[in-house]
C-alpha cells in the first residue's frame, strides 16, 4: 500500500512502527502526549476509541497535510481494563489474573487528515486464552522487563509472552497493537483519494 501524503504515527511503539514498515509504509514518528486515564463510566471500547482519536488529534494540527494514525490497546477481563502496569508487582498481579483464563484484547485505530477535515476510528477485538502460569514463569517474565510497557503486562510477540498463549480467536495483530486488516479497510473506505494508484 502506498499513500500520496505522509503517514504520521502518533506513537512511540516500536511494534507499531515495525508493522507499518512491513506494510510497505514509511511513517514519520511523532508520539502524542495524551492522558490515558479512563473518563467517568466509559466502556473499554469507548475508552480505546477515544484515546486512538485523541492521540491522532494531538498531532494532526502540526501535520495538516499528513494522514495521522493514533492507536490504543487495552486488555479486558471480568469487565476490568488492564492497561500498562505501573510496577513489576502490578505486572505480576495482572499475569496471575490472566493465568488459565480467556480475556479480550481491544485495539482501536484512529486516522485524521486535517487538510480535508476527515477522521475515522475503528475497533478490533480478539479473544486470547492463556495457559495456567506458574509463579516461576511469571517471575522470569516480569524480571525480563518485557511486560512493563504493554497493556495487560504481556506481548504476544515476545519470546516468553508467546509461550503463555494457548490460542486466540480473532486478529493476531490486534493483540500486537495494530490491527492491519482494520487499518487497511479504514484507509480504503475513508481515504481512497490518498492512496497511490
Amino acid at each position: 500500500m502506498r499513500l500520496t501524503v505522509p503517514l504520521v504515527l502518533a506513537s512511540a511503539s516500536p511494534r507499531r512502527l515495525h508493522l507499518l514498515k512491513a506494510m510497505g509504509l514509511d511513517p514519520v514518528v511523532h508520539p502524542a502526549d495524551v492522558d490515558e486515564r479512563m473518563v467517568g463510566e466509559e466502556t473499554a471500547e469507548g475508552m480505546t476509541k477515544r484515546l486512538a482519536l485523541a492521540k491522532a488529534g494531538a498531532v494532526a494540527p502540526s501535520r495538516p497535510n499528513s494522514l495521522v494514525l493514533g492507536s490504543d490497546t487495552v486488555v479486558v477481563i471480568d469487565g476490568a481494563i488492564l492497561g500498562k502496569p505501573d510496577s513489576p508487582e502490578e505486572a505480576a498481579r495482572m499475569l496471575k489474573t490472566l493465568s488459565g483464563r480467556t480475556h479480550q484484547v481491544m485495539t482501536s485505530v484512529g486516522l485524521i487528515h486535517n487538510a480535508t477535515d476527515r477522521s475515522v476510528v475503528g475497533l478490533g477485538v480478539t479473544d486470547v486464552t492463556f495457559d495456567k502460569l506458574t509463579d516461576t514463569q511469571i517471575s522470569r517474565y516480569v524480571d525480563s522487563g518485557a511486560p512493563l510497557d504493554k497493556a495487560g503486562s504481556y506481548g504476544i510477540q515476545d519470546d516468553q509472552g508467546a509461550f503463555f498463549v494457548n490460542h486466540i480467536r480473532g486478529d493476531y495483530y490486534t493483540v500486537v497493537g495494530l490491527p492491519l486488516n482494520l487499518l487497511y479497510r479504514l484507509i480504503v473506505s475513508s481515504f481512497p483519494d490518498l492512496l497511490s494508484s
